[in-house]
């Protein structure tokens, strides 16, 4: 993700600087990867403090603190896994936090949280009010530049998770600046769920680092807020949560369902787009302790038209299960022993680690829950599949991210069979993805034809971050990773009926989105183009410049999208044109509303959407040309 916005906190943030991503690798040395398995154990050293019921053995990267911990304690553990973690965006080591119900903090010693890559932070309550940490939970800036100490920015801030309790917002011991926000400056894959924050405003970006401070997240759902600052935040969905206030919007701010939303009469200055209600949603299962202290699983039951959180008037409706109906994984272990729990009617919980898949886990059963913990990693082997979802209802995957191999993949999730004329799915109970993400390359080299392929009728997305890596740890020019990191579609949407709340995909070598599917749903699209086509003659379709960043099929009839973006940054040749951002079919069941194309230094996008709009090229870097309705009214 580039950007061209420098931002700052109460105007919107002006174009014309580019950011430049550093591609390099971070690695764990061995004697420090060891002491952060030694205080991010639930051995019997972390479990010797809790008063209550063990944790179940979540692995060495699963930390469960209790209450009754001292603050220093668990000060020293977060800020030593934060440590090996805050330059980490390329390496294996995964963690998840979680904090027994109870206050943890004071005011005259609060609890700093600092989230690093791959780290989980959730509070383990039936409600988010009964995990409250007196302190703060911030993502800051990262200085890529002079030793650590310029070019400092959020865009590469990904693959990071906050849920399921408070922050009571405290600032003591931090300088003016750091006290005036709880700050929270991310980019894609990154996710904020199920959460009350009090106390101070919450700003999606860090102004108080060093610039250039660009930002381009992101996701907010089923959360209580205080005002926020979004500041040079790109792009941003918050779906069904309630909001005190909200300031600032670069290009696309999306907000659904969310009381106190601000209002999109003005479009696009601001950049806002504003649904009353969310047609389709579903809350992220998460786990909890009960009254008795025994772990269980909370999975929210799909909602229509609804704004607000799910937790004001109680428990987020929906089912529990006991863990003891879930397969707890742990890297290592055989996919064979992994189906066959499926098979025999277990849920799947995979504790943090990458796991290597060389054959499918196949999901079968309907109402099956797929449970991540930690940003847990699913890598192909071989070229598989790594996850297969049955065409059958109710399934939920959550909180997984899929990896290509070195061998190409045919897809990397396929939710139901292209030709299936069995299908079976329930409108009122959709298979649902929440927080699930893909890369092709980063950390190795990665090949697929298609990421995440949609083949079942009434599918729900709610958040992705599709990903062809721009940079890496591979070695190579950017022309050389277009020939050895290969993807070619990014989401192909076959199936009927299928809602997206929160789609973004990025960089794939042919179109970034197909949805084939009647009465299709997006609600939020952020995209960009490949960067690293080496000529035009490598960015055709057929005889057509280049493939748009989201393709409705030509047969489809009816089809909606509201708020969506394309960007263009061709830095292999800048002289490379692409035709449409959008390309859809012209009739009056196909909607778009508030769709726009923006150049971020390089190439050219020659129209919004099927010839209508103006060029996005290199004499409007960082501004956008918007189309507010297509077909016009």
């Amino acid at each position: 993700m580039m950007s061209t916005s420098p931002g700052g906190v109460g105007t919107a943030p002006s174009p014309g600087r580019r950011a430049v991503r550093r591609k390099v690798s971070f690695g764990l040395t061995a004697a420090l990867a060891a002491a952060v398995v030694v205080v991010g154990s639930t051995g019997p050293a972390a479990a010797a403090t809790a008063p209550s019921a063990a944790a179940p053995n979540f692995g060495a990267n699963v930390t469960v603190f209790d209450p009754s911990m001292p603050v220093s304690q668990i000060q020293a553990t977060l800020d030593a896994v934060h440590t090996a973690q805050v330059d980490a965006e390329m390496a294996p080591n995964r963690y998840a936090f979680l904090f027994k119900p109870g206050t943890y903090g004071t005011a005259e010693q609060p609890l700093q949280v600092k989230v690093g890559y791959y780290t989980e932070i959730a509070g383990l309550g039936a409600s988010p009010t009964d995990v409250v940490i007196n302190g703060k939970v911030e993502v800051y800036n990262r200085c890529l530049a002079d030793g650590g100490t310029s070019n400092c920015l959020a865009l590469v801030n990904f693959w990071r998770t906050l849920s399921n309790l408070t922050i009571n917002v405290n600032s003591a011991g931090q300088d003016g600046c750091r006290g005036s926000a709880n700050f929270w400056g991310v980019s894609q894959a990154v996710s904020m769920r199920r959460l009350n924050i009090t106390g101070a405003n919450l700003s999606l970006m860090d102004y108080c680092t060093a610039g250039p401070q660009y930002a381009s997240g992101g996701f907010i759902a089923d959360s209580k807020l205080p005002f926020v600052v979004s500041g040079s935040q790109q792009q941003w969905l918050t779906r069904n949560s309630q909001v005190d206030g909200w300031s600032n919007g670069v290009w696309n701010q999306v907000f659904s369902g969310v009381v106190g939303a601000p209002t999109d009469e003005a479009f696009p200055n601001p950049p806002y787009t504003t649904l009353a209600t969310t047609p389709v949603s579903r809350e992220k299962p998460y786990l909890f302790v009960d009254a008795q202290g025994k772990y269980q699983v909370r999975v929210p039951s799909a909602r229509f038209d609804t704004s607000g959180v799910s937790w004001a008037d109680g428990m987020t409706p929906g089912r529990t299960v006991p863990l003891s109906d879930f397969y707890v994984a742990k890297p290592g272990d055989s996919v064979t022993k992994i189906n066959v729990a499926l098979a025999l009617g277990k849920h799947l919980l995979l504790t943090p680690g990458v796991y290597d898949i060389a054959r499918s886990i196949e999901v079968w059963r309907p109402d099956t829950v797929v449970l991540g913990l930690g940003q847990a990693t699913l890598t192909a082997v071989n070229g598989s599949v790594p996850l297969d979802v049955a065409d059958v209802p109710g399934v939920i995957i959550a909180g997984v991210t899929i990896d290509a191999g070195l061998k190409e993949s045919p897809v990397l999730l396929r939710v139901g069979r292209k030709f299936n004329l069995l299908r079976w799915s329930n409108p009122n109970n959709p298979t649902t993805l929440s927080d699930v993400y893909f890369r092709v390359g980063g950390p190795h080299i990665g090949k697929t034809d298609t990421a995440l392929q949609v083949n079942s009728n009434n599918v729900l997305i709610d958040h992705t971050w599709v990903w062809r890596g721009d940079h890496g740890v591979e070695g190579f020019t950017d022309t050389e990773r277009w020939n050895t990191n290969t993807g070619r579609y990014g989401a192909v949407i076959n199936g009927d009926d299928v809602n997206a709340n929160g789609l973004f995909v990025e960089h794939f070598q042919k179109y970034n989105t197909v949805w084939n599917g009647e009465r299709g749903r997006t609600i939020l699209y952020q995209n960009e183009l490949p960067y690293d086509p080496p000529t035009q003659a490598d960015w055709m379709n057929g005889d057509v410049e280049g493939y748009a960043g989201y393709k409705v099929g030509d047969h489809v009839r009816t089809h909606t999208l509201y708020g969506g973006g394309v960007y263009v940054f061709n830095q292999n040749n800048p002289s490379i044109h692409t035709e449409n951002g959008f390309e859809v079919p012209n009739r009056p069941g196909v909607q778009l509303h508030h769709v726009m194309t923006v150049n971020l230094s390089a190439g050219i996008i020659d129209h919004v959407v099927n010839g209508l709009g103006d060029p996005a090229d290199t004499t409007r870097i960082g501004s956008p040309v918007y189309v507010n309705q297509y077909p016009a009214p």
